[in-house]
């Protein structure tokens, strides 16, 4: 996989950023299946992966819908693309892998079972035309499953470090400063609603401590996107060192806590 790319994410598609979304996916992955087994993925069905990333929710999706069915996977990011396509082949599942941002994306109408959705909505202006696109897509009786920030401001740590805590408050407002909204699921009942979907919805939220394999979702993101920052010009080096350092010293102390930001998950069906 290539270093860089043009068309590239906030927090890039670099080694380590494909290593850090493999963690994330481990994180969530269970909540993944949560959903897909509410909204009746299953074999034989035909699934899009909205936003898929490098595809590791498009693997899990390729093996539930089994070789009489098929995921469809899109994403801007050709390096994601790529990594996909040779998942495919290496794993000899029924993927269809499109390098395409959501604007130029072509989709069949009446032509997908199932829609999944995860961190995508949030980095976009146009949301609401987006969900159209899939929406027309769906055969009737077809559902989407997404999982969006609802309130990512509940990320914090106990005991709250100052230098951590900065940094953590510059994640967020550098977030707000990019196009689209960071807290996208609170758009999203009513977009879907309005279209005449039927909706569930539950709230989504995780509490972890230094030996849990969660706490090092953060961690991941942290050692990450601190630097970033400094880059952007949120933080100053030091700054980021310090923030680091604080979040080792929470790391050293078995009673610490971390609440990481709140989603919400919401299955649509298509009347």
């Amino acid at each position: 996989m290539s270093t860089k790319e043009q068309n590239e994410y906030i927090l890039g598609t670099e080694q380590a950023e494909l290593h850090r979304l493999g963690l994330q996916h481990q994180v969530w992955s269970a909540e993944a299946q949560r959903g897909w087994k509410a909204a009746g993925f299953t074999a034989g069905q035909t699934i899009l992966d909205l936003g898929c990333g490098p595809g590791f929710s498009t693997k899990e999706l390729a093996y539930t819908v089994g070789q009489s069915g098929k995921v469809i996977g899109i994403d801007k990011s050709e390096n994601y693309i790529k990594f996909l396509s040779d998942t495919k082949q290496l794993h000899g599942v029924n993927i269809e892998a499109i390098h395409s941002d959501f604007d130029d994306m072509q989709l069949t109408p009446n032509s997908l079972d199932g829609i999944y959705c995860r961190w995508a909505l949030a980095w976009i202006s146009n949301p609401q035309e987006v969900l159209t696109k899939a929406y027309n897509a769906l055969k009737p009786g077809g559902k989407m499953v997404i999982h969006e920030y609802f309130d990512w401001s509940t990320h914090q740590t106990e005991p709250s470090l100052p230098a951590l805590s900065k940094a953590i408050s510059m994640c967020l407002k550098s977030f707000k400063e990019q196009p689209g909204d960071i807290d996208v699921g609170r758009q999203i009942p009513s977009i879907l609603s309005d279209m005449g979907m039927k909706l569930t919805t539950r709230p989504m939220a995780k509490i972890t401590t230094p030996k849990e394999l969660t706490w090092h979702w953060p961690k991941s993101f942290y050692e990450l996107y601190f630097p970033k920052l400094v880059e952007m010009g949120y933080l100053q080096s030091q700054e980021s060192i310090d923030a680091l350092q604080d979040f080792n010293q929470l790391e050293q102390d078995s009673s610490s806590h971390l609440f990481c930001p709140t989603l919400i998950e919401v299955i649509a069906e298509k009347a």
